[in-house]
């Protein structure tokens, strides 16, 4: 106890926890969007306890990964090399790494996966369903929903504890900014799901944002390091503009201009 104390006391310790609960935050975003769409498939009465029960597999993975900092540093080591040498960049190095460390290997599956999820999803949603397709929805099921969603948790899971021992050394300090972090996600998933669900136009603009994460871990996995702050700028003025069309046209339906 002494010894949190002391360590808290420090104004440098008080400042890493703040950004690292900020990023935390901003990282459990692509995380909460993907839950919010896989939930929104289900039927109505098992949407909320998907989404609470996706967000405890997200909390415990961290938690998990974190009681394992040091095999889970370990996973940047490289495991093989293809040997391959691409074209040299400005500065004469490789265009992209050759050695792959298990992280890679997880990233590009992990964005593997949700290319095809969301290029999936984007052609559900621009054909017409058929009776075949909503039978198909309807058997995903709760467990099959469920799983799907244990499979983005540990690959955001990772990168987030990456992100978190790049930040501090201090395992409480860790701690504190994943629980806040995953507490947030949990009070944000009802309202940001709901949203999702009352505006089809906002699901493919998800399902987009879903798709170009997904390139962006695959892009990291080969080391191709795209800058995060540009992937957030593009979604926040993505959704900026989303909201004003939403509002416009909620205000042509208020003055009788548009259907409902």
């Amino acid at each position: 106890m002494d010894a949190l104390i002391t360590l808290f006391s420090s104004p440098a310790v008080w400042a890493a926890l703040v950004t690292l609960v900020v990023m935390e935050i901003v990282l459990g975003i692509d995380n909460l969007i993907f839950i919010s769409i896989l939930s929104n498939k289900l039927p109505e009465h098992q949407r909320h306890k998907a989404r609470r029960v996706g967000i405890s597999l997200a909390l415990v993975m961290r938690l998990a990964l974190l009681s394992a900092i040091a095999w889970l540093v370990g996973l940047t080591t490289p495991v093989f090399d293809l040997g391959i040498q691409g074209d040299p960049g400005p500065y004469g190095e490789p265009s992209f790494e050759t050695e792959f460390s298990w992280r890679d290997l997880i990233l590009i599956a992990g964005g593997l996966f949700l290319v095809w999820k969301a290029t999936r999803e984007i052609h559900h949603n621009i054909d017409p369903p058929s009776k075949a397709d909503i039978l198909g929805t309807v058997a995903l099921g709760f467990g099959a929903a469920i799983f799907q969603i244990l499979l983005l948790d540990i690959v955001f899971s990772i990168d987030s504890i990456l992100t978190a021992v790049g930040m501090t050394d201090h395992l409480p300090v860790m701690v504190i900014a994943v629980v806040v972090a995953v507490l947030v996600m949990l009070v944000a998933a009802d309202p940001l799901a709901e949203f999702i669900h009352a505006n089809p136009t906002v699901v493919m603009l998800a399902l987009a944002f879903l798709l170009m994460i997904g390139m962006v871990l695959i892009a990291d996995g080969f080391g191709v390091h795209v800058p995060k702050g540009y992937i957030y700028t593009a979604m926040a003025f993505s959704a900026g503009v989303e909201g004003l069309n939403i509002w416009a046209r909620r205000r042509r339906i208020a003055a009788g201009l548009e259907g409902s």
